[in-house]
């Protein structure tokens, strides 16, 4: 282990600094990297530190990975709270110009409007909250693509000004996608407005406001925090009661706790991807979308769950 951290170290130390070419830029996701894309095109270089699919609170950053954050030119990520294992990096590549408020640092968070924010840090009987700066799945709208992608294109024409119109000129024709994305999504699931739902995590409060449909509880009480046995006992009933036929799960959830809460409550479930690379048709942004948005409808739209 200290022999690989030591050549990592060294990698560090040789890795120059942008001059020229492509622009380099890290992101925290692929989500983040594939909104870069859309906006630089062949005109940066972007790599994600996180894979599509991982646990957001313990990523591995790998050697490569570090030499690019050492010399990227531009670090984009989600902000609030949802990258703790980020400060580990920092600390590695030590570029006091990527840390958080650094001249490099763009947290895209800034000009969206976050759910969830009144929560407060810390709840006495569970401790640390921890989506206590407001909930950082904001990127699961579509509308947010916008404001970040402004972000992004305005913090790559400072870095690399005699693109800027090409930047504004790909963003518009991304946005320009986004609109008939956003036009197909509404339409495809126009009929399930009010569709009370159960989701796995706290994963999709921003997707479910876009499309009408209504997030009525998690299997995870508190984000982070396998449920109890009896909390699953009145969930279940809670939904048979509202009438929930339907749980969002995600690639990180147990299949067989969604099974079996499925199961006792008469509902279907659904497993949704919630970043770009989780399934190989979710390859951009907008593909994620039409991916998650097919397989809704496709369950939606089948009989009712047996009771």
């Amino acid at each position: 282990m200290r022999g690989a951290l030591t050549g990592a170290l060294l990698w560090l130390a040789a890795a120059p600094a942008w001059g020229g070419g492509p622009l380099p830029v890290v992101t925290t996701t692929t989500d983040l990297a594939a909104l870069v894309e859309a906006v630089g095109c062949a005109r940066v270089h972007v790599v994600s530190l996180a894979p599509a699919l991982h646990d957001p609170h313990s990523v591995e950053v790998k050697p490569a990975a570090l030499a690019e954050l050492k010399a990227a030119a531009l670090l984009v990520r989600i902000g609030l709270d949802d990258e703790p294992w980020l400060a580990r990096p920092l600390r590695t590549v030590g570029e006091p110009r990527l840390l958080p408020g650094g001249a490099d640092d763009l947290d895209v968070s800034r000009d969206v409007v976050l759910l969830d924010a009144e929560t407060a840090r810390v709840r006495p009987e569970r401790g640390v909250h921890v989506h206590g700066f407001g909930n950082p799945h904001y990127w699961l709208d579509p509308e947010n693509a916008r404001p970040i992608t402004l972000r992004i294109q305005r913090a790559l024409s400072e870095r690399a000004p005699a693109d800027a119109a090409l930047f504004e000129a790909n963003r518009a024709r991304f946005l320009r996608r986004l609109d008939a994305g956003l036009a197909r999504w509404r339409a495809a699931l126009a009929p399930y407005q009010g569709t009370r739902v159960v989701v796995a995590h706290e994963t999709w409060p921003y997707f479910a406001r876009r499309f009408g449909l209504v997030v009525v509880a998690a299997l995870e009480p508190t984000p982070g925090v396998p449920p109890s046995a009896a909390y699953l006992a009145t969930l279940t009933e809670r939904m048979k009661a509202a009438g929930v036929r339907l749980i969002i799960a995600e690639p990180s959830t147990s299949a067989s706790l969604v099974a079996q809460v499925a199961r006792r409550a008469g509902a279907r479930a659904v497993l949704l991807i919630p970043s770009v690379g989780g399934d190989p048709d979710a390859r951009d942004y907008v593909t994620l979308f039409d991916v998650d948005v097919r397989r809704l409808v496709a369950v939606l739209g089948a009989a009712p769950a047996p009771r």
